[in-house]
């Protein structure tokens, strides 16, 4: 049960994360009034780098141990 929440929750952080790292490449109007910049890409990097190890963590399985 353990190993599926953190696939699920990992699987959202991660897509978040990619939206905050591409998300200059459409035409929102979120970008119009703010604009991407550093902290976006910045923040995109974190949440792509914690989603993918929730992921991992879910497939090692070791919460006992």
């Amino acid at each position: 049960m353990k190993a599926t929440l953190d696939y699920g929750v990992g699987s959202l952080i991660l897509v978040i994360g990619i939206f905050f790292l591409i998300r200059k490449r459409f035409n929102l109007q979120m970008n119009e009034r703010f604009p991407p910049n550093t902290i976006d890409i910045l923040f995109g990097i974190i949440c792509v780098l914690y989603g993918a190890w929730r992921i991992y963590r879910g497939y090692q399985k070791k919460y006992f141990r």
